[in-house]
This record gives C-alpha cells, structure tokens and sequence, in this order.
C-alpha cells in the first residue's frame, strides 16, 4: 500500500477546463441541497431561504478554487508532475472535503445564529475523514491503476528511433531568435534533442558528439515554438518542446508519456493535453 501511495500520479493543470469542473462541483452541492433539504433544511424557517441554502453550494466553489488555485501558486514545486503522487492527491481531495464540511458548518452556524463549538467543529471533521477517506482512496487508485495500465501499453507499442550516434551533415540550420531581437542561437535539428522552459529563459539541449550540450536564450517558449517549422521538433508539454526523430524509447506511467533520449540519460515528460495524439505523431516521424 505504502509503495502506491508513493507512485506518480497526474495532478490537474490549473485552467478554465478545471475552474468548470469546481464551478460544476459547487453548482450540483448547491441545487441537491436546495432540491432534497437534507440534513434538516426542509424544517429551517428564514428567509431568502433558497438563497441562502445555494451559499454552501458557493462556499464549496470558493474553498475548492482556493485549493487547486492558490496552494499549486504558492508552492509550485510541491504541485509538480515530478513530485505529485497518489497519496499526495489523496491528502488534497480529504482536506478539500474537510474545509468544505467546517466551512459549510460555520457557515450555517452564522446562518442560525448559534454559536460553533470547538467539539461540534471536531465531531465534524473526524466524522467527514471517516466517511470520505475510503472512497476517495479507493477511486483515486482505481484511476491510478486505469491510466497506468493505458499509457503502459501504448507507450510499449510506440515506434522508437535507434541512436544517432552520427547526424546528418548540409542539412537546414534551426536559428532560433531572442527577445531582444538581437541573440541566436543556431543548432541543427538533427542535434536538437529538446528544448526546455526556465521561467523567462529557455534552455536548447543538443547532441554534441553523444554529450549533451545547453545553451541559455532569453525567450518564452512559445515563442520559439513559433519559429520551429520542423515537422519532427513540437510541443509536448506546457515546459518542453521535443524533437521525435531523437526519441529512443517511450514508457509510461500514470501521468502519461514519458520520451527517453541519448542513451537515457534525459527524459522528457508528455503532458496529458497532447497524449492523444502525440502516439500518432510519433509514428508519423518513423
């Protein structure tokens, strides 16, 4: 059990696409309570009463918007794919359903009028722990073991290229441009492995005699994606732009590809936006 929990596991890139699902969250908590009255609500007495029972619908949103938003800005490294595991998903998903359980319950304490009391507030979270943490746990490595099982296979069936332990000479020079409009670099793209992004600085990795060479330019990488016309050098993750003619051999855990390059010594992480169509790519450049 201790070795799942340690496994990687594809953390939710923070967007559009996930502040919907939270609204989603907060819309349906909302409309049931207000449809059913669980929990005693069809005996409260007040008024603006459908506003008022749609506010826990709204305090879910804010706490779970604050929890996928605002902990991965405050910590970045910690919500990394490269540290995020299953127990770390896990911990998140029970302490986003114990803030929401103490926030609605204070919530509806202010709402009533009556004091919280610090063994009610106890009772409440040890209550909400209980009862969530199996079918979290559960459903989390129910999902882990599915995308493991997916991207293991595919990734075996992936075409690789052998190493290229002599590039191609007169090819087509790649001259990658700064932002200042003044700084190149100029690297052949049969040496071009991957380039990677540095908060405002991109780092090109190419293949200098079977050692790996970095060079520093001053550059977004969507920049420098724009200047690639190459069919073989894309985007494959958020961080990294790759060349598929350099792939060695793909492999794949539940986060999704991962792209193996000279000898294995680096590695290269696809994320999960272009999985479905980076297998075809691949084949296309084989």
């Amino acid at each position: 059990m201790l070795r799942i929990l340690k496994q990687p596991y594809p953390i939710e890139e923070a967007g559009n696409r996930l502040m919907f699902r939270i609204a989603c969250i907060g819309a349906f908590v909302g409309l049931f309570l207000l449809l059913f009255q669980p929990f005693g609500l069809s005996l409260w007495q007040t008024e603006y009463k459908t506003l008022k029972i749609l506010g826990f619908g709204l305090i879910t949103f804010v706490i779970t918007a604050f929890n996928y938003f605002v902990w991965p800005a405050i910590w970045p490294r910690q919500f990394s794919d490269e540290r995020w595991t299953v127990g770390r998903e896990i911990a998140l998903v029970l302490l986003n359903i114990l803030l929401i359980a103490l926030g609605n319950m204070l919530y509806m304490t202010w709402m009533i009028g009556h004091p919280a009391y610090v063994t009610d507030l106890v009772s409440a979270i040890l209550i909400t722990f209980l009862v969530g943490i199996f079918p979290v746990a559960g459903s989390i490595i129910f999902n882990y073991i599915v995308q493991l099982k997916k991207y293991s296979r595919t990734a075996a069936e992936a075409p690789v290229h052998e190493p290229k332990p002599v590039l191609p000479s007169g090819e087509q020079p790649l001259v990658l441009l700064a932002e200042n409009e003044k700084d190149t670099v100029t690297v052949k793209p049969s040496s071009l492995l991957y380039i990677e992004s540095s908060d405002n600085y991109s780092t090109i990795v190419t293949d200098e005699d079977g050692r790996a060479q970095k060079t520093l330019l001053r550059s977004s990488l969507s920049r420098l994606e724009g200047q690639i016309t190459h069919p073989a050098i894309v985007r494959c993750h958020r961080s990294y732009i790759v060349n598929l003619d350099r792939v060695e051999k793909v492999t794949g855990n539940a986060q999704g590809y991962k792209l193996h390059m000279l000898n294995a010594q680096h590695v290269v992480p696809v994320a999960r936006k272009y999985n479905d169509s980076f297998i075809s790519r691949l084949k296309a450049t084989a």
